[in-house]
């Protein structure tokens, strides 16, 4: 099958973005922070709602570990950062 320009460019693309979003932030559970001081710190840190903050820390509690965060190192890395600053186990991946 011969693909036209226009699909190869869009193969490319989807490619790339594929290759961008690679990366993620993973929270860690730990038996030091409370359920606020989690919840706020993904609300300041990751622009979560309070809908998704409450949701990633209860994941946490319950299964140890969540993904807060998809995207480029380069927005992840300070956010992961701060994270840790805030006390919090968290890690890029």
């Amino acid at each position: 099958m011969i693909m036209s320009t226009k699909e190869k460019n869009q193969e490319e693309v989807d490619v790339l973005e594929q290759e961008v979003f690679q990366h993620e932030i993973i929270l860690h559970n730990d038996d030091v922070n409370t359920f606020d001081h989690v919840i706020e710190s993904l609300i300041d840190v990751c622009d979560h709602t309070l809908v998704q903050a409450e949701q990633c820390a209860t994941l946490v509690h319950y299964k140890g570990k969540c993904t807060v965060k998809s995207g480029e190192y380069k927005d992840l890395e300070p956010r992961c950062s701060k994270l840790l600053q805030l006390g919090l186990s968290a890690e890029l991946v």
